[in-house]
C-alpha cells in the first residue's frame, strides 16, 4: 500500500481508502473493515446517516484493538439522524451534538476528519465553520472537510475561514471515477490551487466499471443494479452503448495484467490532486483486489486509449450533482 499526503496538510492517508457502509450483515462489514486494514488500508470513511449510525458501530467494533493512531477515522455531518427538526443539517447545535454521538459509536476519543456531507442553505457559512474550528481546538477533530460542495461554496468557506482565523477545509469527498468527471470543470482546479486533497468516492461507478453488467443481458441479482438499490444508477447508465463502451475496456486492463477494477481505481489515483481512492467491498475478497490496485501505474498512453473509448459517455457538467444524502446508499 501506498500513501499520500491530504491535500497540503501535514496528514497521511493511504491511497486506497476504505468506504464503510451496511450492503451486507454487520459481522461481514466488520471482517470486511479488518481485512481491508491487514492489506495496509490505514483511511477508513463512513458517516452517521449510513445505516442509520449503525456504519459507525460497526466500524468501531472492527478496529477495537488496533492502535489508534496507525489509522484515520473520517466521518461526515448532514444528513438526517433523527425525528426532530435539528437532527439534520449544519447548524451549530446539530454539528456538536452529532459530533458527540459518532464519538461515542466509533469509541474513539477524536475523529481524524471530519466531512460536512452536503451544503447546508439554510444555516449561515461561519456558523458552520465556527462550530466545526471549535472542534478541533476541542481535540474532538483534527481535520476538516466537505463533500459536494460546489467550487463556489468551497471559496465562500475558505474566504470565510481566512477573515475569521478559522480552521481551513483540507478535504473535498467527490464523486470520481472514468465516467464522472464533474469536478474537473471547476472544483478540481480550485481545490489544487488551495491545497484541498480529492478523497473519491464510487471509483467503480457504484459496480459499472467492474465489467460485471453487460449490454444485451440482465444485472445480476446480486447486484445494486439487480436488487433494491437499483435506483441510484443514473437514467441510462446501464444501456447497452454504455456497456459496449465500458467492455472495451478489457484488453485494455488485461494487456496491463490487471482486473477492471483494478484499471478503474488506478485511472482515479492518477490525478495528482487525489489523496485517496474510497473503495466499498461486500467481501475480503473483493476488498484484496482493490487494494491491489495501489501498484498499479497507468501512463498518459493508456489514459489516452481510455478517454478516446469513454468519451461519448463521460459526464463533464459541473451542474451536476449526486443523491441528497438524506436518502444515501452508495
Amino acid at each position: 500500500m501506498r500513501y499520500r499526503t491530504l491535500g497540503r496538510s501535514g496528514l497521511k492517508v493511504s491511497e486506497i481508502a476504505y468506504g464503510n457502509w451496511i450492503n451486507r450483515s454487520e459481522r461481514a462489514a466488520a471482517h470486511v473493515a479488518r481485512t481491508a486494514h491487514a492489506h495496509g488500508i490505514t483511511t477508513f470513511d463512513t458517516a452517521d446517516v449510513y445505516g442509520g449510525t449503525r456504519a459507525e458501530v460497526v466500524l468501531g467494533v472492527a478496529l477495537s484493538g488496533i492502535r489508534r493512531e496507525s489509522v484515520e477515522i473520517c466521518t461526515k455531518v448532514h444528513a438526517r439522524v433523527g425525528p426532530g427538526p435539528n437532527d439534520r443539517g449544519l447548524s451549530r447545535k446539530h454539528i456538536m451534538e452529532a459530533a458527540n454521538g459518532s464519538l461515542k459509536r466509533l469509541k474513539t476519543d477524536y475523529i481524524d476528519l471530519y466531512q460536512a456531507h452536503r451544503y447546508d442553505v439554510e444555516t449561515p457559512l461561519h456558523e458552520t465553520l465556527r462550530a466545526f474550528d471549535d472542534l478541533v481546538r476541542q481535540g474532538k477533530v483534527l481535520y476538516v472537510g466537505v463533500s459536494e460542495w460546489t467550487a463556489g461554496q468551497i471559496a465562500d468557506a475558505l474566504e470565510i475561514a481566512r477573515q475569521l482565523g478559522l480552521d481551513r477545509i483540507v478535504a473535498n469527498q467527490p464523486q470520481y471515477n472514468m465516467v464522472w468527471r464533474v469536478i474537473d470543470a471547476e472544483v478540481g482546479p480550485l481545490c489544487e490551487k488551495e491545497g484541498i486533497g480529492q478523497l473519491a468516492w464510487s471509483p467503480l461507478a457504484q459496480g459499472l466499471l467492474t465489467g460485471k453488467y453487460l449490454p444485451g443481458r440482465p444485472p445480476p441479482d446480486d447486484s445494486r443494479a439487480g436488487g433494491p438499490a437499483a435506483t441510484q444508477f443514473a437514467s441510462g447508465a446501464l444501456a447497452d452503448d454504455v456497456l459496449d463502451r465500458i467492455a472495451q475496456l478489457r484488453p485494455v486492463a488485461a494487456d496491463l495484467g490487471v482486473s477492471m477494477s483494478q484499471l478503474a481505481i488506478a485511472w482515479v489515483l492518477r490525478n495528482p490532486n487525489v489523496s485517496a481512492a474510497i473503495v466499498g467491498a461486500s467481501t475480503p475478497e473483493q476488498i484484496t483486489e482493490n487494494a491491489a490496485a495501489s501498484g498499479v501505474d497507468l501512463d498518459d498512453e493508456v489514459a489516452r486509449v481510455i478517454d478516446a473509448i469513454l468519451d461519448p459517455i463521460i459526464e463533464r457538467d459541473p451542474l451536476r450533482t449526486p443523491a441528497n444524502p438524506d436518502d444515501y446508499r452508495r
